[in-house]
């Protein structure tokens, strides 16, 4: 069975929400699991796509909130729609402060609760796709030499060939070569996409080197 691209998922401890939540993501087009709790939901397998989860606010044990939290150090994309029967002003605060896409009352139209799954599904999509952008730029800064690493931190903090060879111990001459170097492995031609890569595979420019001085 082919896998799908998309995923909501409802977190609710109420039998008669899952099912017809269930049903409505279903009948909208949409792959949709449920799940009687927030550590059920936890103990499922990683999705790799887009996923949104539709999370009551009030469950027992591990509620809404707490969930949001495990997965926010967990590190996934998981968006999240939250509902809730009860009006809690300082809670759809705190979950819209942390993320969240939407925070309904139930009982909530739903073609209002299938709007907000499908903004949901677009924000995972773009976090998907920046998180993969970062790994692949990473893999190509770790690719560099442990010098080659120095000298790239060293330009996008802004210094020249001859303040980097100072900065270095070294020669004018060789720092063009391990720049030249740097720039081709990266695939970038300028040092304003150097600065754009750099900053998309999270490199900083006080960041250490990765390796001795070669």
């Amino acid at each position: 069975m082919r896998a799908p691209e998309k995923l909501v998922c409802v977190v609710d401890d109420d039998q008669s929400v899952r099912r017809g939540l269930g049903r409505l993501f279903k009948s909208a087009g949409y792959e949709a699991e449920v799940f009687a709790s927030a550590d059920d939901y936890l103990t499922r397998e990683p999705f790799e796509g887009p996923i949104c989860l539709v999370l009551d606010v009030r469950m027992p044990d591990l509620n809404g909130l707490g969930l949001q939290e495990a997965l926010e150090a967990r590190g996934g994309c998981e968006q999240i729609v939250f509902i809730t029967g009860h009006n809690d002003v300082p809670t759809a605060t705190q979950a819209m402060k942390k993320g969240a896409i939407d925070f309904l009352m139930k009982p909530f139209d739903d073609r209002e609760l299938i709007a907000a799954v499908a903004r949901a599904l677009v924000r995972a999509q773009e976090c998907l796709r920046k998180r993969a952008e970062r790994r692949d730029a990473r893999g190509l800064i770790d690719k560099l030499t442990p010098r080659e690493f120095e000298v790239l931190r060293l330009v996008i903090m802004g210094l020249l060939n001859k303040q980097i060879a100072a900065e270095l111990e070294t020669a004018e001459k060789t720092i063009k070569v391990h720049r030249g170097r740097v720039m081709q492995k990266l695939g970038v031609s300028s040092v304003a996409d150097l600065v754009r890569f750099s900053q998309n595979a999270g490199v900083c420019p006080a960041e250490v080197s990765h390796g001795t001085k070669v």
